[in-house]
């Protein structure tokens, strides 16, 4: 005769508890979630990516295809990249505060502008389309996609904003600010180098996304993503007709 019951017992109105705090936190990207966690971090390999996103971009997504075999999933886990950036961003917030002569606090503000705004609010809204984008128009039809590769994930199209916004980054807040008393002027040839690096920047934005998600075998018709460039080159010849488009976007920084 047995002396431990041999099932559980049963209370009316009762069930079982359930998860919640980890079913929550599981919604949230795992390169999020790991942000506080520096001494498990590959700066180095960061570093190495963001190189390569501005000297061969290519290079940086066959890595996908490796972290895709290794871990199962293709967007990166690693938040080093997003600690560099946030870094990247703070120094640019710091040193266009000093040039136009702002205080610290004013520079501090902008850093939290730039990091919050610029790059996570835009990356938000950026990745949300992205990803509604590729899963209705570019997934191909399920007989040609593997069983694992039917749609794509949040976290990776947060990771091609990402990538993608780092040259972005490289012409309008660095490059930008080394040509300051050049494009602010109001004579032809300066407006044509202020507006021609707003349009390098927003056009390498668009190839980056464009790069990151033909990186997807189940993707097709990838090139749809390029068809931006278009509106973009019309708008930047509109512009040279005397709209300076370096004045307006700093007055909206800085004032006047």
């Amino acid at each position: 005769m047995p002396i431990l019951p041999l099932t559980s017992p049963t209370y009316p109105n009762h069930t079982p508890s359930t998860p919640v705090n980890v079913s929550v936190s599981n919604r949230i990207p795992l390169i999020f979630r790991r942000l506080h966690r520096f001494q498990q971090m590959d700066f180095e390999l960061a570093l190495w990516q963001l190189s390569y996103l501005c000297l061969a971009p290519k290079r940086v997504y066959r890595n996908v295809y490796y972290h895709k075999q290794t871990k199962n999933t293709w967007a990166r886990d690693d938040p080093a990249i997003l600690i560099l950036l946030f870094g990247c961003l703070f120094v640019a917030a710091m040193a266009w505060s000093m040039v136009y002569s702002h205080t610290f606090l004013y520079a501090l503000k902008l850093a939290f502008v730039m990091i919050l705004r610029d790059f996570l609010v835009v990356g938000v809204i950026s990745a949300t389309l992205l990803r509604l984008f590729a899963n209705k128009v570019l997934l191909s039809p399920s007989s040609h996609a593997s069983l694992t590769d039917t749609s794509v994930e949040w976290a990776y199209a947060f990771d091609v904003h990402t990538n993608a916004f780092f040259p972005l980054y490289l012409t309008l807040y660095i490059a930008q600010l080394l040509l300051l008393p050049i494009i602010t002027k109001d004579k032809w040839v300066c407006i044509l180098v202020g507006n021609t690096l707003y349009l390098a920047g927003f056009a390498q934005y668009i190839y980056g996304v464009y790069l990151g998600l033909t990186a997807l075998p189940f993707l097709i018709r990838s090139e749809i993503l390029l068809a931006p460039l278009l509106p973009l080159f019309a708008s930047y010849i509109v512009s040279l007709l005397g709209f300076n488009i370096a004045n307006h976007v700093l007055h909206i920084y800085f004032g006047s």
